[in-house]
């Protein structure tokens, strides 16, 4: 069961590398402002805000991961203490 989940954990970690003309698409307005952009000799700076606007909930979620896991190792470790002490 292990060994099916971790071949899982690598086709899905492996095979979007090995394509990544894809991880750089935007949705259709992003791409017709930015193409307008560009052809008038700015609009260089969208895709690093678009970047920018994906990595904020990203960042949040990771927090609230962090927070979540660390208070749930905090009451793991507190009752084993009272368990050992």
């Amino acid at each position: 069961m292990i060994r099916l989940k971790f071949i899982w954990l690598v086709l899905l970690l492996v095979v979007p590398a090995l394509f990544p003309d894809p991880l750089g698409a935007q949705c259709a307005m992003c791409k017709a402002t930015n193409g307008s952009a560009l052809d008038g000799g700015g609009g260089l700076g969208i895709n690093e805000g678009i970047v920018y606007l994906m990595g904020v909930p990203y960042l949040l979620l990771g927090i609230l991961g962090y927070l979540f896991f660390r208070k749930k190792i905090g009451g793991f470790l507190r009752d084993m203490r009272e368990i050992h002490d």
